[in-house]
């Protein structure tokens, strides 16, 4: 494990998208973490008027302007920070559960339980993920809870596709069959010599697909059909502040700030946790 840690961070020196997007992430998380302690304003999270203060434009007191109801925008902007990062976690851990332990079974066991496994995997991936989780929710109706359900229904096939081709590739190595042979239950192998060996493979799109559900999940509420104000979600903020982008172009500018900056930290993470894991990759950065 120390040495793992120490290799990473080496990789870090050599790769600095990756080490950009690390450090992006970080800051995130702070911000998410403190945002009661950087601005005063938390009754601004919910529907709190203050008029006087309609559409103000950047200053000091409110350094990312004021919404149409004269909310602080950055206190929002840092609460949606939070509850990206909340659904996306959600999301991940629900999606990832589900795909995984889908695909274990359809890998190591083969034949005709994996064809129909499979099949069925296939019939969701044939849609857009966007619109699958739209489909999903235009029945469930639009709400938080609503939307993480939707959004991890369509993320799971991406997870239940990976670990079943390394499922396929490693059951067939050779301590796996010595496993067979001393007749250790399939549970125990699938968990013991299997899991363990996909886990950075699991990390790797994990990291991925963080950023894509908090891109997907800010479409829903763009679109009116997921988060539901008055909770300051950047998608549903950027919705809003789209009706008063002459007059207030910080409201709408601000929240896509963030939406592109967490998407394309966890990018560049993800690409980088690829290359760590790559044998090949990892070597050419050590020789550089």
């Amino acid at each position: 494990m120390k040495n793992t840690a120490r290799e990473f961070m080496r990789f870090l020196m050599h790769n600095k998208l990756c080490f950009a997007g690390l450090l992006l992430i970080a800051a995130l998380i702070f911000l998410a973490i403190f945002a009661p302690l950087l601005v005063p304003y938390s009754q601004d999270i919910a529907n709190e008027v203050h008029l006087e203060n309609k559409l103000l434009p950047p200053q000091a007191a409110h350094p990312f302007g004021t919404d149409e109801m004269g909310r602080d925008v950055f206190l929002r902007v840092l609460y949606g920070a939070r509850l990206s990062f909340q659904l996306a976690f959600v999301v991940i851990l629900i999606s990832s559960a589900i795909g995984i332990s889908y695909g274990l079974v359809s890998g190591y066991f083969g034949g005709v339980v994996d064809t129909v496994m499979m099949r069925l995997c296939e019939i969701f991936l044939s849609f857009p993920s966007l619109l699958l989780a739209i489909a999903i929710v235009s029945v469930l109706g639009p709400s938080l809870t609503n939307t993480a359900i939707s959004i991890a229904l369509s993320w799971w096939p991406w997870f239940a596709r990976l670990i079943r081709n390394e499922t396929v590739s490693l059951k067939s190595r050779g301590f796996v069959e010595a496993a067979r042979a001393m007749a250790v239950s399939p549970v125990r192998i699938l968990y013991d010599h299997i899991l363990r060996n996909t886990i950075p493979v699991i990390i790797v799109q994990v990291s991925l697909s963080f950023g894509s559900v908090i891109l997907t999940a800010a479409s829903l509420s763009f679109l009116g059909l997921g988060v539901q104000s008055p909770l300051p979600e950047w998608g549903l903020m950027v919705s809003t502040g789209k009706n008063y982008f002459l007059s207030g172009w910080w409201y709408v500018t601000f929240p896509g700030i963030f939406i592109f900056i967490t998407v394309m930290a966890f990018n560049f993470f993800g690409d980088g946790l690829r290359d760590f894991y790559d044998p090949k990759t990892r070597y050419d950065h050590a020789r550089s």
